[in-house]
């Protein structure tokens, strides 16, 4: 999924073996055999090319993340300390990035309620360079396969 998600584009078998054989020696089964699991969970699309597959993220990474997240903190005994403990461990740019979050969240909630007077002009850049309005979730399969929802992810090989 790594490679998927780096070049985001629909990518072939071939293309993923020749990139992962730059770090270890690979068969092109075993990649083919990965990619086809991934498309029976739900993972990626595929479409055929000549008799090849190009595959495609079904969503993003950073949906995938947010899904982990939230069933990790939904799933705890106590939300709250959950929290505080997280935000404990975030380095100061990781806080600075929550707080851009926590804007676009408090600005698109204004937006929907319809209140434009204290909307501010512009929306808040999305942070971490992920840009906004992508597909959501990663869940082992996604909400729309199986009945499963994104807030109970599993992620690949689990």
């Amino acid at each position: 999924m790594t490679r998927v998600w780096q070049w985001n584009r629909p990518v072939t078998v071939r293309e993923v073996l020749e990139d992962l054989q730059q770090e270890r020696s690979i068969a092109y089964t075993t990649v083919m055999t990965v990619m086809d699991n991934l498309h029976q969970k739900g993972w990626v699309r595929r479409e055929a090319e000549g008799r090849a597959y190009r595959y495609t993220a079904v969503s993003t990474r950073a949906a995938y993340s947010a899904a982990l997240m939230n069933e990790a903190w939904s799933t705890s005994d106590n939300p709250a300390a959950a929290l505080v403990a997280f935000f404990g461990m975030m380095s100061a740019e990781q806080r600075e990035a929550l707080r851009d979050a926590v804007r676009v969240v408090q600005y698109d909630g204004e937006s929907a309620a319809d209140t434009p007077a204290e909307a501010p002009a512009e929306p808040p850049s999305v942070p971490s360079g992920e840009p906004s309005g992508e597909p959501s979730a990663e869940p082992s399969a996604p909400p729309e396969a199986e009945g499963r929802s994104a807030e109970h992810p599993r992620p690949p090989g689990r």
